[in-house]
């Protein structure tokens, strides 16, 4: 029997960064829908997981990242996200969700085979992140319309790719735990 499990890419966030006010507006839709899938995953009793950038910080723990995001400017599009005591968290250093992480472990040891990836950035981080775990073998999910975006049309691009080259199901994220 599979298990399925929500991970959430990158949106606790502080968008003080390269790209950010680019990645803002699609952030601004996103955050909405994001919360949706949050609060559907945990209703129904899926696993959620954070995995997020540790912004260069080595020191951080993802207790410091959340005080660092919610302490900013957009705290607004955090604070809806805000991890529970259930959710698990990973800190990353570069865009794959996988790349020099314990999720894969994590994921196998709670016997997870599919994933739902939701966040940020489409065409750079979520796609990177759905290429590893395809390689992984696991099944991949992507709610288009719960990830972000710093542009269109490479977000569009990398949807096609996700579903095409990695077999992701590309989907509304209306369509999950309804």
């Amino acid at each position: 029997m599979s298990k399925t499990a929500l991970i959430v890419i990158d949106m606790i966030n502080t968008y003080d960064h390269k790209d950010a006010e680019l990645l803002l507006p699609a952030a601004e839709s996103v955050v909405p829908v994001v919360a949706g899938l949050l609060e559907r995953a945990r209703g129904k009793g899926v696993p959620v997981i954070y995995v997020n950038d540790n912004f260069g910080e080595w020191r951080s723990h993802h207790g410091e990242l959340l005080d660092q995001a919610m302490s900013g400017p957009h705290a607004h599009l955090v604070e809806p996200l805000r991890p529970d005591d259930s959710s698990l968290f990973v800190v990353k250093a570069r865009h794959s969700i996988f790349f020099e992480t314990p999720l894969s472990y994590l994921l196998r040891q709670q016997g997870i085979d599919q994933l739902v990836l939701c966040g940020q950035v489409t065409e750079q981080c979520v796609l990177y992140s759905c290429l590893d775990a395809h390689i992984r073998h696991f099944d991949v999910t992507v709610p288009r319309d719960a990830v972000a975006h710093i542009h269109a049309d490479l977000a569009r691009a990398a949807l096609r790719m996700m579903e095409r080259n990695m077999s992701a199901r590309v989907c509304d994220s209306g369509e999950l735990w309804q």
